[in-house]
């Protein structure tokens, strides 16, 4: 099964199946089959081609994939463009949530690990 060219896990339950598509979580699948009366721990190899059809439809009424991409950078550009303190972080790639960048801010900034060590160099056998 393909949703918005996304292809939907065969062996799993549908409310975790559709969270392979990007802007649909486990709320927003769950909202989805509740809306259609599907049961979410059916398989979508399990689906009618009605179901189907209608799971389809209803998902791409949402905002997801290449257009919630595009609306999501376009936001972060327009935060840099004014020079905003958001925009400022997203361009020096640091967490821009007011986390502390002391320590555990690995994910934003890169796995850089720069410990302290003695400071003396091994010298080298002649």
């Amino acid at each position: 099964m393909r949703i918005a060219g996304i292809t939907i896990p065969e062996g799993k339950r549908l409310e975790i199946a559709l969270t392979t598509i990007y802007g649909v979580g486990r709320p927003r699948a769950l909202s989805a089959l509740a809306s259609l009366g599907i049961d979410p721990g059916k398989r979508s190899k399990e689906l009618s081609a009605k179901e189907e059809g209608a799971l389809r439809e209803t998902i791409e009424k949402f905002k997801i994939e290449g257009e919630l991409r595009r609306e999501i950078s376009g936001n972060v550009r327009r935060l840099k463009d004014i020079k905003a303190f958001r925009g400022v972080r997203h361009a020096k790639k640091l967490p821009a949530r007011g986390q502390r960048t002391r320590t555990n801010s690995r994910t934003v900034r890169g796995n850089v690990r720069k410990t302290m060590t003695s400071g003396r160099r091994k010298l080298e056998k002649t």
